[in-house]
């Protein structure tokens, strides 16, 4: 059985692959590469009004790589998950090497929201995100996005276009534009 290095992990990422555990399978890592990818344009990245709202009134604390693995067990405390015990160990060491960053939502000391993902380049590439409180996620993805655009990043993968990114203007672009945009943003020394 293959051994989820963070070596590994970046070279998948690099190539366009990311992996995924199937709990029916006993947490067997599986590798995909979407005919149809799910990226949030930075440039164009909407906010709902009534979240601009909630923006204004501060009512999270946001933190960035304050407690990583306590937002991937977040992220994976739900009735079906794809993160395995193997990932979250995988994805904990990738973070100390410095290429997986949390950012967490916080109210009176408690984690109520969050999400995760991979840094290469100028590529941030989006794995999960939770709420224990409503929008708090969301108020993380405005947050990341703010860091990902001040830091010069050009592209936000977020694999999968669901109904709650679609509010961002979440888009899906075929495999082919999705590796040419990888391309470019992997020559581009963003900062984190």
């Amino acid at each position: 059985m293959e051994q989820l290095t963070p070596e590994l992990l970046l070279a998948a990422y690099g190539n366009g692959i990311f992996p995924m555990a199937d709990e029916d399978s006993d947490w067997e890592i599986s590798w995909y590469s979407p005919a149809e990818r799910g990226v949030l344009p930075l440039e164009s990245f909407h906010i709902p009004h009534d979240l601009s709202r909630l923006l204004r009134q501060r009512q999270f604390e946001v933190t960035f790589d304050r407690d990583f693995e306590a937002v991937m067990r977040g992220c994976a405390d739900r009735d079906s998950t794809w993160i395995s015990e193997k990932l979250v160990a995988a994805y904990v060491a990738l973070h100390e090497a410095g290429h997986a960053h949390s950012v967490e939502c916080r109210q009176e000391g408690r984690l109520v929201g969050g999400l995760y993902g991979v840094r290469l380049g100028g590529a941030f590439f989006g794995e999960s995100m939770f709420h224990r409180v409503r929008d708090a996620s969301k108020v993380a993805l405005v947050h990341l996005v703010e860091r990902l655009k001040q830091g010069g990043f050009t592209l936000l993968d977020t694999q999968f276009v669901t109904p709650h990114l679609e509010q961002f203007d979440a888009t899906e672009i075929g495999r082919e534009e999705y590796l040419r945009q990888l391309a470019n943003a992997l020559h581009i020394d963003a900062t984190w």
